[in-house]
């Protein structure tokens, strides 16, 4: 037989390719070669991605009830059609962040559930699409393992993450929870019009803060390892197994500081791995290529190529408000296709007016439409159940520079919550305090505001006031650990020079406002004269003391000054980098929801105040230093709500202007404290 398969080699050739060829005597049938590419032959390679779609598949903010054209995989998929049209070969895939962040998503997960045999809605919309692959996000964990498979079983394609293993107790066998990659056999016509087989090799990777992020839901588990340490793993790997391309698919930003080890945001340091060659990322809710990276040149960022060091990459948003494109060229030499020229780009589902209205570029995709309709229906249903009642409106207008009912409702919330499960505990007799965050304060556009009028609540109320599936937690810090707390959450402003009397910008806009913590129990002013004591990545970057007069029941508050501090899983675990703070300081593991905590909390507060509702005023514990010369100025809601609440405030004033984005502009008086 040895003979026999040399005498056949020489027959058939060697090449690892075979087409058909057997023997005179038809003893064995084999492969025959196939011919290599030409040198010099050129394939155009169109890639597509999606990514954090947080379960918004139609066109609809469940929030405010109606109709938004700035949002929804139904218009994405147009985009997908069009894009695949353009394009004699491409490949679509999906970075994640997927079944959780809309109401629908929580309506799946937390009321209606997945029985056997039920396909989820999102896995509906994204079967009519013809997806190739797709990654795993740190959102998709939120509702637990167990649901997370349910969810991707009706998937029509493979998912994949290469730094998510099995916690086995033996980190030297390293079970991947996911295929860490794939390798496609596609065939796609090169410019002459002929067929070729190329080994396409996708892998993927989440934040390894997902481990902080969803304690509860994966300790003892799975184990998250680096991002970078797997893709120097597995890339060669891929390489040897036959990719002739690899893309990487990371659910993590864009940042060009030097590399740290478990670093959320790799995706620039992936660019620097061997033998990637397309970075399709998300994670970080922003565009790339686009305006937020102008300025990096030096750092081997190209905004009009829309690459990273060379590698063709794209980052499209969130809620499918872009689609993402990568046009790639390949051309075969040398014995092997190779990445020669690539472009970037970004589509958009929508634009603005000149009178700051949505114009849809594009027309609902009916099979996506209907294939989620009899959910969208249920969920409408269910978030618009009023169940409270709430004695005058609450609003996140402004948020960032003023106490805020929004905030206030949800601090008030943790500390009913924790007053009640501590009694009878050694921990009953410290104060309490509680942290909260304004969610919904400009970060996804100029309508991402908090707004419930006066009256009847319904749970879409509640799931404007605290949009995340978080779960309560409780600290103990000493009071030297709750004023740096408050020092990083300073961070959310610029300095202002009181000496300079040109307008100054108050937000800095790179400090996420979720990382904006207000504490409450303890009342304090923020002197924004002074420099940051942090940077939004909890970096100390001066000796800058912005907190003043932080007082607990009218009396300064002592560095060995012991407290209970209520907040959320995801910044009790070390989210957002904040200075002390991290498991090791939790002592109340709770297993509730915050979000069912204010449910619950404003259901028994309406209930006490005889049905009349909850008064959902702030307490106006914190606020700024005077500043006393300062034009300081910052952006918010153009909203009529908005400006005709701003007249309740004589330091806040309305300048009636708008910025490209579509936010007005607004005065902040710091003449006296406020």
């Amino acid at each position: 037989m040895k003979t026999k398969l040399l005498q056949l080699a020489v027959l058939c050739g060697t090449s690892a390719l075979f087409t058909g060829c057997s023997d005179s005597n038809n003893d064995i049938e084999v492969i025959a070669p196939v011919p290599a590419p030409a040198q010099g032959t050129q394939i155009e390679l169109r890639l597509l991605e999606t990514t954090d779609l947080h379960a918004n598949l139609l066109n609809y903010n469940y929030f405010a009830d109606k109709q938004d054209d700035k949002v929804g995989l139904v218009k994405t998929a147009a985009l997908i059609h069009q894009a695949r049209a353009q394009a004699t070969n491409s490949v679509l895939v999906d970075n994640g962040d997927l079944i959780q962040g809309s109401p629908l998503g929580d309506y799946m997960a937390k009321v209606k559930n997945l029985a056997e045999g039920d396909v989820h809605p999102v896995y509906k919309a994204m079967n009519t699409l013809d997806y190739d692959v797709a990654n795993i996000g740190n959102h998709e964990f939120n509702f637990g393992i167990e649901f997370l498979e349910e969810a991707i079983d009706d998937a029509n394609f493979p998912y994949i993450s290469a730094n998510v293993f099995v916690d086995d107790d033996d980190e030297t066998n390293d079970v991947p929870l996911f295929s860490p990659y794939l390798i496609q056999d596609k065939t796609f016509t090169d410019t002459q019009g002929n067929s070729h087989t190329v080994k396409v090799g996708f892998i993927g990777f989440v934040p390894p803060q997902i481990m902080q992020w969803d304690k509860a839901n994966l300790q003892g588990k799975v184990i998250a390892k680096d991002i970078l340490a797997m893709a120097n793993k597995y890339v060669p790997e891929m390489k040897s197994k036959g990719a002739d391309i690899v893309i990487a698919i990371p659910h993590s930003g864009l940042e060009v500081a030097e590399h740290k080890q478990m670093e959320e945001n790799a995706s620039y340091h992936l660019s620097k791995v061997t033998g990637i060659d397309a970075i399709l990322f998300g994670h970080a809710h922003a565009n790339f290529p686009g305006s937020r990276y102008e300025g990096m040149a030096d750092k081997g960022i190209d905004i009009e190529k829309g690459t990273v060091n060379g590698v063709a990459a794209v980052m499209p948003g969130f809620w499918g408000n872009h689609l993402g494109v990568i046009d790639l060229t390949l051309q075969y030499n040398a014995g092997q296709w190779q990445v020669t020229d690539s472009q970037s780009s970004l589509q958009a589902i929508y634009e603005t007016g000149d009178n700051r209205q949505t114009i849809a570029l594009v027309d609902n995709d009916p099979e996506v439409e209907a294939a989620v309709t009899h959910e969208h229906t249920q969920t409408r249903t269910w978030v618009n159940e009023p169940f409270a009642k709430v004695t005058s409106s609450v609003n996140s207008f402004f948020a960032l520079v003023n106490d805020d009912p929004s905030i206030q409702i949800v601090t008030d919330a943790q500390t009913w919550y924790t007053q009640k499960i501590v009694q009878g505990t050694e921990l009953a007799d410290l104060p309490i305090l509680s942290a909260g965050a304004p969610f919904r304060a400009g970060r996804g556009g100029a309508d991402d505001y908090t707004s419930i009028a006066q009256g009847d609540i319904a749970y879409r109320n509640v799931a404007d006031l605290y949009i995340y599936p978080n779960v309560l937690k409780v600290l103990k810090l000493n009071g030297a650990e709750v004023k740096e707390w408050l020092e990083m959450s300073a961070g959310q402003f610029n300095q202002v020079d009181s000496q300079n009397a040109q307008t100054q910008s108050l937000i800095n806009s790179a400090f996420p406002s979720y990382n904006f913590d207000v504490i409450d129990g303890v009342t304090y002013q923020i002197d924004v004269a002074q420099p940051a004591r942090y940077d939004s990545k909890g970096v100390k970057v001066s000796d800058g003391e912005r907190i003043v007069s932080l007082q607990y029941q009218g009396k300064d508050v002592t560095a060995a000054q012991q407290f209970l501090v209520a907040t959320n899983n995801y910044r009790a675990s070390g989210g957002g980098n904040f200075p002390n703070i991290g498991a090791d300081k939790i002592v109340i593991d709770s297993p509730n929801e915050n979000r069912q905590v204010v449910a619950d909390y404003i259901a028994y507060q309406s209930e006490q105040n005889a049905g009349k509702g909850l008064d959902p005023s702030a307490d106006m514990n914190w606020g700024f230093a005077p500043n006393s010369h300062a034009d300081i100025q910052f952006i918010s809601s153009n909203s009529d709500d908005a400006k005709t609440y701003s007249q309740q405030f004589g330091h806040i004033q309305a300048l009636n202007q708008t910025n490209p984005d579509g936010f007005a502009l607004y005065r902040l008086d710091l003449t006296q404290a406020n």
